[in-house]
């Protein structure tokens, strides 16, 4: 913010490129622009319609705001509530919801097409961890040099891996070709 002075009056000038302010939210006490409203009093009785001054005028009698809940409705409905109460209610509902989102990751493993018995066993473990955790996971199977020739046996390797974890996961993308590898997705199966 720059603040610049003229003799007596100070002006607060906002940057070129910001954007001019916007208020979101619910509409409070002098705001709410309706000529009627419905009001619901702050113990949730209904006072049926009025006119904004008068509810405005009852919501500073019990020392609390007028908020607009559903703007939408014809008229409008608002409540008698302290209003820096419901905005900090709301905040703590959009962080718990916040919380309990689960981010599905995708995970990568790694085959080659003649990966032994053991290395086949660490990583399908791997796979049912990441399936067990919610996570898609990314069959990757990469061919080096002369091993393109045989790409029936990548294919078989793939089919081996979706048959031992039917139950666990299901194939969201059956394997194709992406240039040197052979890719399939999995993903959880939901419970």
């Amino acid at each position: 913010m720059i603040e610049t002075t003229t003799e007596h009056t100070t002006i607060a000038r906002r940057p070129h490129n910001a954007p001019p302010t916007r208020d979101t939210g619910p509409r409070v006490n002098d705001r709410v622009r309706a000529p009627e409203i419905r009001l619901i009093g702050s113990a949730g009785e209904n006072h049926g319609v009025l006119s904004p001054a008068a509810a405005l005028a009852m919501a500073e009698e019990e020392g609390l705001d007028l908020v607009e809940i559903s703007p939408n409705a014809n008229p409008p409905v608002c409540k008698i509530m302290d209003f820096g109460k419901f905005k900090y209610e709301q905040q703590k509902k959009e962080s718990e919801a916040r919380k309990k989102q689960k981010i599905i990751e995708v995970k990568e493993v790694k085959f080659r097409p003649n990966t032994d018995t053991h290395d086949y066993e660490v990583k399908m473990r791997n796979v049912t961890r990441f399936l067990d955790n919610g996570d898609k996971v990314k069959v990757t199977l990469r061919f080096r040099g002369r091993e393109m020739a045989h790409q029936n046996l990548g294919r078989e390797l793939l089919e081996r891996v979706a048959t031992d974890l039917e139950g666990l996961g299901k194939v969201e993308h059956m394997p194709k070709m992406e240039g040197r590898q052979m890719i399939m997705i999995v993903g959880p199966v939901k419970t």
